[in-house]
């Protein structure tokens, strides 16, 4: 579970780093850069959501046990 909270906490960070980090460079370098900056901002908390929910499988814990080589 370490791994995905990890990985969940690093895409939204992008996220965040993106977004706020758009206002300057709309300022330095145009607006082009900055909707693109805003547009990859939009589109990794979707991404963040998938990785986040993921299982994990080397966590014992969350493979699961229904189905396929570990079934029970």
């Amino acid at each position: 579970m370490k791994r995905r909270v990890r990985r969940y906490a690093w895409l939204m960070t992008a996220c965040l780093v993106l977004f706020a980090g758009s206002l300057p460079v709309w300022y330095l370098a145009g607006t082009g850069w900055a909707l693109a900056m805003c547009l990859v901002a939009m589109v990794l908390p979707p991404i963040a959501a998938i990785v986040g929910n993921s299982g994990d499988p080397d966590d014992p814990g969350e493979v699961d046990t229904r189905y396929g080589p570990n079934a029970r």
